[in-house]
């Protein structure tokens, strides 16, 4: 049997995301998705030898690489609107949830109950790739920042408050440790 799986993901490094933002430099779905997963794994580790977690840093990569595979389907709806009301959030994660089966699919059969774990974010978990998500986008708004586009400024407070309502010890460990490195040169930070 032939499938179509991969060449699906492969397709994410057509997603644009920050369709509603003008951007200095676009960035794509598999951009963000590797982001998410090197940080998801930082934060994994963080959270095992600072605060007493007990999660698989490899775990953590999967889900991360697997977060937002649906979007290949559905594309990058904009969080203002995604997020506008409980009821489109709700519809939203239906429309996720079948995307992600949909993309299961196109695997073979015994090949599906292996990644289908991967696409089912587990609640100890969760916290982690959220975290890791939100300081992605954070990343991207920094980086804007850094390019003199004004157009992120609200995205990087509400992202940044969103993140510090999270009170996840690993995330502000991350944000106090590794963020300020993003505001530097190329020549600043290997100094």
């Amino acid at each position: 049997m032939r499938s179509s799986f991969f060449a699906m993901l492969g397709r994410m490094k057509h997603i644009a995301r920050w369709g509603l933002m003008h951007s200095t430099r676009q960035e794509n779905l598999s951009e963000h998705t590797l982001e998410v997963a090197y940080i998801a794994h930082g934060l994994a580790v963080l959270g095992n030898r600072r605060f007493g977690r007990e999660l698989d840093p490899g775990k953590a990569v999967l889900y991360a690489l697997y977060h937002d595979c649906s979007e290949i389907l559905t594309g990058d709806l904009p969080t203002p609107v995604k997020y506008h009301s409980e009821a489109l959030r709700a519809a939203y994660k239906a429309v996720e949830a079948e995307a992600a089966g949909r993309l299961l699919e196109k695997l073979p059969a015994e090949l599906s109950e292996d990644f289908a774990p991967w696409f089912r974010i587990p609640p100890d978990y969760l916290p982690v790739i959220k975290a890791a998500d939100k300081l992605s986008a954070l990343i991207k708004c920094q980086e804007e920042k850094n390019s003199g586009n004004r157009e992120f400024d609200r995205a990087m407070e509400t992202t940044l408050a969103s993140l510090r309502e999270m009170a996840l010890p690993e995330a502000e460990a991350f944000l106090e440790e590794f963020f300020p490195a993003y505001s530097l040169t190329l020549d600043d930070q290997t100094l």
